[in-house]
């Protein structure tokens, strides 16, 4: 990693950019797979598949009796696992229901609000090099627990057509609907139009690839929803003299192994940590299966030495990461200090492979600076917030003139009639 030493403020914004692709390019290449996959539905899926994943087959949908082999030659340990890990985020995520909402603003008008499950949801889940059979507890359990009735699942098939059995595991217990051979672009496609195999859905949720993610911000503009905005993959240690440079070390592999644009930040106030957990990191990158990309992701990293606390923490607060680690001393009082981070981990002894997997936070997190303003996934992301009101005939006349006045003033008389035509009836009926 690259060692910057007490950069000045005016050069953060600079310092701390993330590895950028030409989003017009990559706009080129994935807008005519959306299109194709628009028009020609399963026959342009089926063609995709075979051109971009040598899958030579027109099965689309996995086979429900496939489905259910999947368990029988997974590992009892990794089962065990997964069944913890899924009652954790269950645990984590039914505490986030909201009761509905009533106020009476003033009397006889009432204001509700309720949540209410957003109907047809789709899961991208990445297979390649790492299928993360992770995502589908990340991503399907919230859309249950939210009362989705349809959740499709699309990942990458391979050549063989073969997916890997703990994510066909993982699907059956959270309740997907239907598990669909596609991945990159045309998967996307496939569930923000429709195809004759796959249903529409009304929002895409899931990681992916540069390609991947254009496709999403493609067909958001084409009012599918989506998830969040998102790039690649990133984690930023914050630590003292109290951290231990084998953990940082360990931490910063963790994410850098995701992607070659992966990006890791370690910021400390402390010299010595720095070349510590530098030479910590060789050693361990030495023993990484994942090495090669790995070192091209800390190609792009950087370790930023500053001056005190509270420049560590406007600096980190600025750069906005995905997860943040604070391997200080102060751990608590630091943590109430965050503002900009999309999951934070508190401690030495919390890293963040444990939010990936089975703390019980969502892992599905924004990136790429996004966590200045988007949240991660949570329950919330699989419902919609409907307001009702409900006004008596005394409410209406209670805010009747109230109305009249600010409509009057906006010039929008039919606004301002809307209420004046029942105010009117009110004092003219016998009945009321």
């Amino acid at each position: 990693m690259r060692v910057i030493k007490y950069p000045e403020k005016s050069s953060w914004e600079d310092l701390l950019k993330r590895p950028a692709h030409d989003g017009k390019e990559l706009a080129e290449i994935v807008r005519p797979i959306l299109e194709e996959v628009k028009k020609g539905g399963d026959k342009a899926l089926i063609g995709f598949n075979s051109k971009l994943d040598g899958y030579q087959s027109s099965e689309l949908i996995v086979d429900q009796q496939v489905i259910d082999q999947a368990e029988v030659g997974l590992d009892p340990d990794l089962k065990t696992a997964i069944l913890l890990a899924k009652a954790n985020i269950l645990r984590f995520h039914e505490a986030q229901k909201e009761e509905q909402l009533t106020v009476e603003t003033v009397p006889g008008v009432v204001c509700t609000r309720k949540s209410v499950p957003i109907e047809k949801v789709g899961l991208y889940i990445p297979g390649g090099t790492a299928p993360l059979f992770s995502t589908v507890l990340m991503l399907g359990i919230p859309a249950k627990i939210a009362g989705c009735k349809e959740i499709i699942l699309c990942t990458p098939p391979g050549k063989e057509g073969v997916i890997h059995p703990a994510i066909l595991y993982t699907a059956k217990l959270v309740g997907v609907s239907k598990i669909v051979k596609a991945g990159g672009a045309q998967a996307i496609a496939a569930m923000a139009y429709g195809t004759e195999t796959v249903p529409q859905v009304y929002k895409i949720f899931g990681p992916g690839n540069q390609y991947v993610t254009m496709a999403k911000q493609l067909v958001n503009a084409e009012n599918t929803a989506i998830d969040m905005p998102a790039g690649p993959s990133e984690v930023a240690v914050m630590a003292d003299e109290k951290a231990i440079p084998e953990f940082i070390a360990a931490d910063l592999l963790s994410q850098a192994e995701h992607g070659v644009d992966s990006q890791v930040l370690l910021v400390s106030t402390s010299e010595n940590i720095i070349e510590q957990s530098n030479i910590a990191l060789q050693q361990q990158l030495a023993k990484l299966p994942r090495r090669e990309i790995a070192e091209a992701s800390l190609a792009n990293s950087l370790a930023i030495l500053v001056a005190n606390e509270d420049e560590a923490l406007a600096l980190l607060n600025q750069y906005g990461p995905e997860h943040l680690i604070l391997a200080v001393q102060n751990e608590d009082e630091i943590a109430g200090k965050v503002i900009n981070a999309g999951s934070v981990f508190v401690g030495n002894f919390s890293p963040e492979s444990v939010g990936d997997y089975a703390s019980g936070t969502n892992h599905t997190l924004p990136t790429n600076g996004f966590a200045r303003a988007y949240s991660g996934v949570s329950l919330d992301s699989f419902v919609k917030k409907i307001t009702y009101q409900k006004l008596t005939p005394e409410g209406l006349k209670n805010i009747g003139n109230t109305v009249e006045v600010m409509a009057a003033a906006e010039e929008l008389i039919g606004h301002k009639e809307a209420v004046s035509v029942r105010l009117k009836y009110l004092t003219e009926s016998k009945d009321v």
